[in-house]
Formats: C-alpha cells, sequence, structure tokens
C-alpha cells in the first residue's frame, strides 16, 4: 500500500513538473507582401493571458507552460492570422501578416492610425500613425505631411500659417526630438514651412511621445517624434509615387541577395522653379528642394541583421540675385540588430547627423555658412523576463560638433571683414534602464530611469565678467546691456569647460477600472543641454543651437499626467481625457533688442527664467462603419517667467509671468472620413485655435522730428483666431485586386472658404496721409490641388 502511495505521489509530482515546464516562443512579424517588419503586432495565445507586442524591429517573445495553443497575431490594417503550435520547446516562429486593402500606402492620419485605446499598457500620450492606412487629411498644396498630421492630435499645435515647426503641450519648437531612424533631424522643412522632410512614400512608422517618453530617449524636454523608415521589398519590385502640382516623388525597393535582404531608394523634387522662368519679375528668382531616402538591409543568419540607412535633403532660395539662401539636412545609420537567446535582444548603431545652411547677401556683400555635425553611438537591449516583466536598458553616447557660422565678403566691393565665430563642440552621453511590470490583472507599471552627463568641450577662449556677469542691468538708462568682460580663460580643446549630470526618473501607472475603462498617472523628469538661439516664433534656416555651458545651464523639465480613458460599443467609439502640468527650469529668453546673428557672446543676450504650461486634452473617435473620425480640443496655457536675478532690474515683462509664443487657449481639430463606395472617398477636417501671442504698440512719442513707438508688455496682445476648413476626395478607378498597377486621384481644397489668417500684424505711418495703419499679412487663402498617386 506504501509502494502504491508513493507511486501516485511521483507521478503527481512529475505532472506538476510538466504542467509547469514553460517554453519561450520567439520571431519576427512582417508582412506577406513585401517583408517589411512589423512594429507593435499583437501576438497572443487564444483562450490564455499570454501575449505580448512585437518591438521597433519586428521582433516578439513570449514564455507560456507547455502544450498545444491557437498561436493569433492582429496589426491594424491587417487580416488576423492564426497558426497551432505544439509548444514543448523552445522555438522560432515567424509569422507574416496580409493587408486587409489593396489601396496605397500613405502616411496620413485616420481613426484607425491611433490605435484603439489599449486600456492596460500604462503608456500615455503617445500617438502611433502607420503607413498601411488610406485615409487622408486635406493638406496644403496636395502634399501629405506627417507633421502637419500629427498637428491635428490633441496637444499638439502649429508654428502658424504654412509651417512644419510644432509645439507639445506648451513646449518650444526645439524642445521636441525628432528622430529619422535613430538620427537627429535639426530642421524639419521644405519650401520655408510649406512641407517637412518626410516622403511619405519612404516611410513605415512614426511615433510621437508627448507625455509619457521611455528612458531610452533624452536630451529634449517636451516630445519624441520617432519616425522610421521602410526596410524596402524583400520579396519583389515594387514602385511607387506621385505627380503634384508643386513636387513629385518616385521610390523603388528590390530584394538583393535571394531574398535576404533589399534596398529601398526613395526620392522627391519640387519643380515650381522651372515655371518661374516664363515669368517676367520671377525669372531670375528660384524656390527648390530635393530630398533622398536609402536603405538596405541583409539578414546574415537567423539571429543577425544589419541596415544600412540614410537621408539627404537641401532647399534653395534665390531672389533677384540679391539673396541666395540654401539649407538641407544629412543622416546616416548604420545598424546591427542581433538576437542572442529567445528572451534578450540587441540593437547596435552607429549614426550621424549634419545640418548645414548659407545664406549670400550680395547688395551688403555678405557671405555666411554654419553648420552643426553630430556622432552618435547607441546600444540598447530589450529582455523578456516573463510575459508581464520586461526590461530595456542601454547606453548612448552623443559627440556634437557645432559651427555656429563663418563670414566673408560675398563680392570685391564688400566692406564686410571675414568673421569666424567659435566653434563649439560637447559630449552628451547616458545610461538608462527600463521596465514594464503588469503587477496584477488590473494595475500594470512602467518605470525607468536614466543618467545623463554632459561636458562641454573647449578649443576656444571663455570671457570672464566683473562679478560673473555678462548682462547687467543698467539702472540709468533702464536696459540689460552686456557686463564687463575682465579677462578670459583659454581651454584646450578635449579639456572640459563645464559638465552636467541629471538623473531623469519616469513612472507611469495604469489601473484598469473594468473591461471597458481604465485611469492612467504618469511622471517624466527630462534634461535638455543644447539650445536653439532664436527670438522668433518659426522654424527658419537661420536657427543656430548653442550647447549649455559655464552661463547657459540645461533645461530641467517635470512633466505629471493623469487620463481617464473609455470604450464604448465594442470599441465602435473611444473617449481618452488627459491633463498635464509641466514645469521647466532654466529656459534662456532673450532682452530688449538683443542681437543674435553674428554673436560671440551669446552670454550677453539672454536671461535664464522658468516656464510653465498646463491643460486638458480631449480626444473622442468614431473608429468603424463607413463614417470615421475624430474631435479632438485643448485647453492650455503656456507661460514664462524671466527675473533679472543677480543681473538686477526687474526682468522681462516686470518679472512676471507672461505668455509663451506658443500659448494657444483653445486648439479644436475635427477630422472625419466618408467611403462612399469603392471609388470614392472624401475627408474634410476643420481647425480652430486662439490666436498666437503678439507684442503690439501702444503708444508713440516725437524725438527730432521721428515717430517713435512705445510698446506694451510682452506678449500681451493676440493675433486673430486662427480657423480653416479643408476638404479632399480620393478616386480610385480600378479596384481589381490582379492589377499590379494601382492608381488614385486626390482632389483637395486647402481652406475651402477663403479665410485671410493672420501671419503678422505690422504697424507703420501711412506717408500719404500721415495716419498710423495695422497691415495684416496672410500667407494662404483658398487652394486648390490634385494629384495622382500610384503603386506597381
Amino acid at each position: 500500500m506504501k509502494n502504491k502511495m508513493l507511486t501516485y505521489l511521483l507521478l503527481s509530482l512529475g505532472f506538476t513538473v510538466m504542467a509547469q515546464e514553460k517554453h519561450t516562443l520567439r520571431g519576427t512579424v512582417k508582412d506577406n507582401e513585401n517583408g517589411e517588419t512589423l512594429i507593435g503586432a499583437s501576438v497572443y495565445l487564444q483562450g490564455t493571458e499570454y501575449g505580448t507586442i512585437t518591438n521597433e524591429y519586428g521582433f516578439y517573445s513570449l514564455t507560456a507552460p507547455a502544450g498545444t495553443y491557437t498561436l493569433s497575431i492582429t496589426y491594424i490594417g491587417y487580416g488576423e492570422t492564426t497558426q497551432q503550435i505544439t509548444l514543448n520547446s523552445d522555438r522560432t516562429v515567424d509569422l507574416e501578416l496580409s493587408p486587409n486593402a489593396t489601396a496605397l500606402d500613405e502616411i496620413v492620419v485616420s481613426a484607425d492610425d491611433i490605435e484603439k485605446i489599449n486600456l492596460k499598457t500604462p503608456q500615455m500620450g503617445v500617438a502611433q500613425l502607420k503607413t498601411q492606412t488610406i485615409k487622408e487629411i486635406p493638406a496644403v498644396l496636395g502634399e501629405v505631411d506627417v507633421i502637419k498630421s500629427i498637428q491635428m492630435l490633441p496637444g499638439v499645435s502649429n508654428n502658424g500659417e504654412g509651417s512644419t515647426g510644432f509645439h507639445v503641450r506648451g513646449g518650444a519648437a526645439d524642445q521636441n526630438l525628432v528622430l529619422l531612424d535613430e538620427a537627429i533631424i535639426y530642421n524639419t522643412s521644405h519650401f520655408f514651412g510649406f512641407f517637412s522632410v518626410f516622403n511619405a512614400d519612404a516611410i513605415k512608422d512614426v511615433k510621437l511621445y508627448k507625455g509619457d517618453i521611455p528612458a531610452e530617449f533624452g536630451g529634449r524636454v517636451s516630445s519624441v517624434l520617432d519616425v522610421r523608415q521602410k526596410d524596402g521589398n524583400s520579396k519583389n519590385f515594387a514602385l511607387s509615387g506621385g505627380i503634384g502640382i508643386v513636387s513629385s516623388r518616385l521610390t523603388a525597393e528590390t530584394p538583393i541577395f535571394k531574398n535576404k535582404g533589399s534596398i529601398l531608394v526613395a526620392g522627391r523634387t519640387s519643380y515650381a522653379h522651372l515655371f518661374m522662368k516664363f515669368i517676367d519679375d520671377l525669372k531670375d528668382d528660384k524656390l527648390a528642394f530635393y530630398d533622398l531616402n536609402l536603405k538596405a538591409n541583409y539578414e546574415i543568419n537567423q539571429n543577425n541583421r544589419i541596415y544600412l540607412s540614410g537621408y539627404f535633403g537641401r532647399d534653395e532660395f534665390i531672389l533677384a540675385n540679391l539673396i541666395t539662401n540654401n539649407y538641407g539636412n544629412a543622416t546616416g545609420n548604420l545598424r546591427w540588430n542581433h538576437i542572442f537567446n529567445d528572451r534578450l535582444f540587441a540593437n547596435l548603431s552607429l549614426i550621424y547627423s549634419q545640418y548645414d545652411y548659407r545664406i549670400v547677401l550680395d547688395f551688403i556683400g555678405l557671405d555666411w555658412v554654419a553648420d552643426i555635425e553630430n556622432y552618435n553611438l547607441k546600444y540598447g537591449l530589450n529582455y523578456y523576463v516573463n510575459n508581464k516583466f520586461k526590461l530595456n536598458f542601454g547606453i548612448s553616447s552623443i559627440l556634437y560638433d557645432l559651427n555656429p557660422g563663418e563670414v566673408t565678403p560675398s563680392n570685391e566691393t564688400s566692406s564686410i571683414n571675414y568673421l569666424k565665430l567659435d566653434q563649439k563642440r560637447a559630449l552628451e552621453s547616458a545610461v538608462y534602464i527600463g521596465a514594464e511590470n503588469e503587477v496584477t490583472d488590473k494595475l500594470t507599471v512602467q518605470y525607468g530611469l536614466r543618467l545623463s552627463h554632459f561636458s562641454r568641450l573647449g578649443g576656444q577662449s571663455i570671457n570672464q565678467y566683473a562679478n560673473d556677469l555678462p548682462v547687467v542691468y543698467n539702472e540709468e538708462l533702464g536696459i540689460y546691456e552686456a557686463g564687463e568682460v575682465v579677462g578670459e580663460t583659454s581651454y584646450g580643446k578635449n579639456e572640459s569647460i563645464k559638465t552636467y549630470a541629471q538623473l531623469e526618473p519616469r513612472l507611469t501607472l495604469s489601473y484598469q477600472l473594468n473591461d471597458i475603462s481604465s485611469v492612467k498617472a504618469g511622471y517624466t523628469r527630462s534634461a535638455q543641454y543644447l539650445h536653439l538661439l532664436s527670438n522668433t516664433t518659426a522654424v527658419t534656416p537661420l536657427d543656430v543651437w548653442t550647447p549649455s555651458g559655464t552661463f547657459i545651464k540645461p533645461q530641467l523639465s517635470n512633466q505629471y499626467s493623469m487620463g481617464y480613458y473609455r470604450t464604448f460599443n465594442d470599441q465602435k467609439y473611444s473617449l481618452e481625457i488627459e491633463a498635464y502640468y509641466k514645469n521647466i527650469d532654466n529656459r534662456i529668453d532673450y532682452i530688449d533688442g538683443s542681437n543674435l546673428i553674428g554673436n560671440n557672446t551669446i552670454e550677453t543676450e539672454i536671461l535664464n527664467g522658468e516656464a510653465r504650461s498646463y491643460g486638458m486634452e480631449l480626444l473622442l473617435r468614431k473608429n468603424t462603419g463607413k463614417l470615421t473620425g475624430w474631435l479632438g480640443y485643448t485647453l492650455s496655457k503656456s507661460e514664462q517667467l524671466t527675473t533679472g536675478g543677480r543681473a538686477g532690474g526687474l526682468g522681462i515683462n516686470d518679472g512676471n509671468w507672461y505668455n509663451a509664443p506658443y500659448d494657444r487657449t483653445h486648439d479644436i481639430s475635427l477630422t472625419a472620413t466618408y467611403k462612399f463606395n469603392e471609388k470614392w472617398k472624401f475627408s474634410s477636417n476643420f481647425v480652430f485655435q486662439t490666436g498666437r501671442p503678439v507684442t503690439y504698440p501702444n503708444g508713440q512719442y516725437e524725438y527730432e522730428d521721428l515717430s517713435i513707438a512705445s510698446y506694451s508688455n510682452r506678449n500681451a496682445d493676440r493675433l486673430p483666431a486662427y480657423h480653416r476648413l479643408d476638404v479632399s476626395a480620393i478616386y480610385t478607378p480600378n479596384r481589381r485586386p490582379d492589377k499590379k498597377w494601382k492608381g488614385e486621384w486626390v482632389f483637395g481644397i486647402y481652406n475651402a472658404y477663403n479665410r485671410r489668417n493672420a501671419a503678422s500684424i505690422s504697424f507703420g505711418q501711412n506717408w500719404q496721409t500721415g495716419q498710423n495703419e495695422a497691415t495684416r499679412t496672410a500667407i494662404f487663402g483658398i487652394m486648390p490641388a490634385i494629384s495622382y498617386n500610384f503603386k506597381f
């Protein structure tokens, strides 16, 4: 009897051990038509709690007890794929999904672009856009634009009519980290802001982090725009492009090495300048741009893949042979993906970024060139401990080389003297670790820590000022002016002038109230060591970046946010409400009459202050049906405070809080798309924004027969409210799935009711009547557009 009981006990223990035995399933999820890896695809075992999503390179890993399961894979814009698997050992299963639609891939925003609410994930303030979606937002001159698309989301506002600069939750344009295949883009505009540098045909995925910024990202205090290029078709040769009024584009993709790799080449260029030659007043002028995207990848074996990607873009502007301006970006990234085992994934990247510009002013004989370069080494790892606990950690280091300007005479008669501003170098390094932990079925926590270190490097002399004050207040004149130079200190090229170190914790919690609603809360601390020197409100090619140092401290931001999320009618409708508060220390501001151009001692033109922004965002969406779209609303406030401090005086605006240049109290966007039938689709969007803050004159006085204006407090006035309506129609002549050539016509009207929105209002005196006048400048009225897009 005892032997039988012992036998039963041993068998029971054996069965228990077998039942508890777990194995790991890993692999890559791809598009079965072109071999593109899919970012953020859901992979789960039906009828269980075991599931995960793919990372930025399409890799997934999940662990489950031994047994037989139905593996399910879903992704927005694709049909669900299922596969029966037996998990009796660690396995590698690569998966492919088929697109739902046969229409053209475009980067446009629609209700499906922003993923249906994930009630469980702790991420907040994140919007993801995908190329598979075909619903189009009308755009200026018919050019689909990534940055203008994200401006339709709550918490994101534009810089003004026709500008690609954007502001996130009351932050400045330079506080956004913009990445293209991990490379930093310093200026995102073409055509002086009419278009962005992102060619829709070359882009695979766009993700905007405006609240909860993962620990792997650093260097900016407001947001991260992470743009990923397509890898290229690894199965068949493919051709796509479009012909528009102002520009055209063409993308070619082809497999290489027997489908173990691929190459993508995408080009875009404008041709408006060709027509300008036939207009007498414009025949000597030029306004043109081009860009080129390149990417190649090769699968060495199942555990190793290498990528090489690059971007090159340039703009050229010539006005009557008096002004010549060209500027552009260049990036390159050599990347190696390595899978150590079923749970550990690694990515090593060597990245180069450069932005340069040149301005020639022949009428004064000036030729000015400037640039910024950086070399970036990144090594990041994803470790899947189990299905409820994931780690990502790594290191990065960026070497900056900033050349703020070199001025030379542009002709023999020029009176301009040669001037070379001090070249600045800096090294920014970081180590980070982040985790996502499903504590219970209802509570999930995402937390991380980033330790950043910044060193301003030498190779130049730094002025010493009396009382260590580069700016002082002149009480007699009532103005700020440069401090007294009492000496200078010289530093060797690799000698450290000033160092900073910051701990940057991040924490987000998600609690699922029930099957249809959840609440989330988060905190993010960020440091920014580079500053954009610009006392204008728009992103321009003249922007000069400067590193933190002896007199300029790094910007430090703390953002607190919380939100409520709910779905209705089986996710047919969804509601997201988020509130935030953000404060920023060491935000530089400019004294009245500051001169930033060609200045070797910028510290004498600025004061250190602080900024704060707070608000509420609402996003109500209709996700399914013939009519889809969303209503976005943002109620917010963005302010700055700059006191005189040790420099004396009251500071800016008498030391009181004042509106930041990008403060927009109300921001409403309404977007709708209606699928009429298989051939016709209609879409529209309406935008309303409170007018941008400006400073108006509030009086004038006479001095030696001159009329001199006096001004109100800084940014105390506003431009008139901005609003417009855009409409478009997409006509697809033939939707036969077996037809290789696929094309569509896009008809659009930007600013349909011809609203003359004010880009600026200037004040002057009418010399004929002697009366003071206000002149309102508008960039766009009503603008129709037509384009043809194709794919082969």
